[in-house]
């Protein structure tokens, strides 16, 4: 069993290279070609299994006999797939509001899951001290280096495929995993001219909230329905990268993030989370012409990219559940 757990550890990577798709009608939309970089086709639904699949490796090459990880589910899902394909055992902290879906999800890939805490921050202190057990290792969703590094692969990726680089990169930050990490790509390719416009919802939006500061800022609470953007304080290393690159960080309203979600289901027959709806709609809301009005962007744009970063925390019924919540259906 070492033998092999050792040879595991030190294999493939767990993520899979994703399609880089044309959009029609989001380029209608904008103006300008957009394309969609669809990590709702990762093996655990969202980019996370990039960064925590590359942590898990490293973490069990040293030794960790045990995974444990807070998350709102897709960083879970990552940490759960990753210790199955390792042979070693996960337990998932959530926060209690988790839906009944998503733990028997985890469950299905072997996790113990326990519920904690009414936001992500307060099932985190619990997974931290599990972590504290002997051969225990806390799986941040998205604070630390080897994320940042394994997210990194999504910027290859773009390099490999397209070349030149794009006009713009649209993402969502939650903690900011994926913004330190594409930075990082960026960085690594050459390309850390190319503007990221960094996109959140109201009532999650610890980054904007940091950039306006100038400093890291604690949101009192969560209270858009984009859980999985839930954390209440971004990552230092995103806020040090608005000095390192061009971010535009701009937030919409849930209505937005939701409608965005169902244009794209019709426009793309994909189903997505709220938290990647805010990405979208930096596209359906009009923003990325915005920027291009205000002279942040340029008028005539190479090919712009949207990171599609998935989500399992949504369904047909969660869908139109919000719709209704927010007066859309």
């Amino acid at each position: 069993m070492e033998g092999s757990l050792a040879a595991r550890a030190k294999g493939e990577h767990f993520h899979t290279v994703t399609p880089l798709l044309e959009s029609w009608a989001l380029s209608q939309v904008a103006g300008t070609t957009v394309l969609l970089k669809c990590e709702n086709v990762q093996p655990t639904g969202s980019f996370k299994i990039r960064g925590i699949g590359h942590f898990c490796q490293e973490v069990a090459r040293k030794g960790c006999r045990h995974l444990v990880c807070a998350s709102g589910g897709n960083a879970g899902m990552a940490a759960a797939y990753s210790a199955r394909k390792l042979g070693i055992p996960v337990t998932i902290v959530l926060p209690e509001g988790t839906s009944l879906q998503v733990v028997r999800r985890l469950q299905g890939q072997g996790a113990e899951v326990q519920l904690t805490g009414k936001v992500w921050d307060e099932a985190n202190l619990r997974a931290q001290e599990l972590a504290k057990r002997d051969g225990w290792e806390n799986v941040s969703p998205f604070n630390h280096p080897l994320i940042w590094e394994g997210h990194a692969s999504l910027v290859q990726e773009l390099k490999a495929e397209l070349g030149t680089p794009p006009g713009a990169v649209v993402l969502s930050v939650g903690g900011g995993g994926l913004l330190a990490g594409v930075s990082a790509g960026l960085a690594e390719v050459g390309w850390q001219h190319v503007p990221i416009i960094a996109m959140e919802t109201q009532g999650a939006h610890c980054f904007n909230a940091a950039v306006q500061a100038g400093r890291l800022v604690t949101l009192p609470d969560i209270t858009s329905v984009a859980r999985s953007l839930g954390a209440k304080t971004v990552v230092a290393r995103a806020l040090e990268c608005t000095k390192e690159f061009e971010i535009f960080s701009e937030v919409v309203e849930d209505a937005e993030a939701v409608s965005a979600v169902q244009r794209f289901l019709d426009d793309e027959r994909m189903l997505v989370e709220p938290a990647c709806g805010a990405s979208l709609a930096a596209i359906y809301s009009g923003l990325l012409q915005r920027l291009q009005a205000e002279g942040c962007l340029r008028p005539s744009l190479a090919p712009v990219v949207v990171i599609v970063c998935g989500g399992n925390s949504i369904d047909s019924r969660q869908l139109q559940a919000l719709r209704a919540q927010l007066g859309q259906s």
